[in-house]
């Protein structure tokens, strides 16, 4: 896997479309972000043998990582239409 593609972002490759930086960012934060809310259940049953005051502990650190993580994702989700190639923000398309 390319990670530093010598040609510029966006070209087709192969007829795929490579991702740019930032797409490639937001799918990683969507992904963590996915995990960690699906995580929710499971954190409460490995924090019940806890005190509550670790338990609450827990949560609290746990919803702080969600909410700081939607947050980077609404900032990259904001800076992706600056990056675009196309002065009108559409996405390329490959020619006919």
């Amino acid at each position: 896997m390319d990670l530093c593609p010598a040609e510029p972002v966006g070209k087709l490759d192969r007829g795929r479309t490579r991702m740019s930086t930032t797409d490639f960012r937001i799918a990683r934060v969507q992904r963590t972000l996915r995990w960690l809310e699906e995580d929710v259940p499971l954190l409460n049953r490995r924090v019940k043998d806890l005190s509550k005051e670790r338990q609450d502990s827990a949560r609290r650190f746990a919803t702080a990582i969600i909410k700081e993580t939607r947050a980077q994702l609404e900032r990259l989700l904001r800076e992706r239409p600056l990056e675009s190639d196309d002065a009108s923000g559409a996405a390329a398309e490959p020619a006919d």
